[in-house]
């Protein structure tokens, strides 16, 4: 495909920014930053000793892959081993911070806040920000705004200079073409990639995904019980039903912790329990959704007629 924006800073061949699947893996950072795209690592809750043991492993040029942070619970030190190590540190859930950008432009990254609004994309800009992403309201796990991504994206890039990044309801060829048509220099997309092979999801987990569509979804401000982080989000209907009707506090154990009901933390392989009254995060794309796939076939499907 052409080069945007996003490609000739990014480095990457293709316009494509992996969402960040927090407690799914990191193994599908790599897998998309092969097929072309900008893999991106979950850090929430890392330590910087942790980040380092996630990061330095990875197979590929670490140019491709980016780190992503939600800022209620990053920690400062965590901050500059991703921006040594990665091509983009990626901040979500907080209030633009120079003092945050400066620190990733001092160690060599390029910095990215996604965001819910064009008044959040100048003040995004203003703090020294690379590229931001817009996300649309359709978008699956923690929602920031309330408009579509489309209206949305135009409204941001009236608004500022560098490249967009359209999120929210992208998980389709036609979808990945209409975003690019209408402006934007790439596009984030995360429901999709939690069907990959190589995402930890559990299995219960990507079933319900394959059998949802988008009036499946709905936004709760439910789970998010044992987080300090207490915005909106979406989830499969089912699951908030499932969470609702479960009789006790803990609908499961995930790696020898036990999960409390109403859980932000989405189910992986390695949960037990009420698998399908846990968070299920979907977005309203979520009917794209129809078989577990390789990352890098679900890469090339995506950019079909782009």
């Amino acid at each position: 495909m052409r080069s945007t924006g996003f490609t000739d800073l990014v480095g990457c061949r293709l316009a494509l920014q992996q969402a960040p699947l927090g407690g799914l893996g990191a193994g599908l950072a790599g897998a998309v930053a092969a097929a072309g795209g900008l893999g991106m690592v979950a850090a929430t809750g890392m330590s910087p000793e942790v980040l380092e043991r996630v990061l330095d492993p990875l197979s590929l040029p670490l140019e491709r892959v980016g780190v992503n942070f939600l800022v209620p619970f990053l920690e400062r030190d965590a901050v500059r081993v991703a921006a040594e190590r990665a091509r983009l540190v990626d901040f979500f859930w907080g209030e633009p911070d120079a003092a945050l950008v400066e620190e990733v432009h001092a160690f060599g990254a390029l910095a990215c806040w996604q965001v819910g609004s064009a008044a959040e994309a100048g003040a995004a800009v203003e703090a020294g920000c690379d590229v931001v992403a817009a996300q649309g309201v359709e978008a699956g796990g923690h929602v920031r705004g309330d408009v579509g991504v489309l209206p949305l994206l135009a409204e941001v890039l009236e608004a500022v200079a560098v490249p967009v990044i359209a999120a929210g309801g992208i998980a389709s060829a036609p979808a990945v073409a209409a975003a690019l048509a209408a402006g934007a220099a790439a596009v984030r997309v995360g429901t999709r990639f939690v069907a990959a092979t190589e995402a930890r999801a559990h299995p219960r987990y990507v079933d319900r995904l394959i059998h949802s569509r988008a009036d499946d979804t709905v936004v709760t401000d439910r789970f998010g019980r044992d987080w300090r982080l207490h915005g909106r989000h979406r989830v499969i209907r089912s699951a908030l039903d499932a969470a609702e009707a479960f009789e006790g506090d803990v609908v499961g154990e995930r790696s020898g912790w036990p999960v409390p009901r109403f859980s932000a933390t989405p189910p992986d392989v390695d949960t037990t329990g009420a698998i399908e009254a846990m968070a299920l995060y979907a977005g309203q794309s979520v009917g794209a959704v129809r078989r577990r796939q390789a990352a890098a076939e679900i890469v090339r499907e995506l950019f079909a007629r782009a």
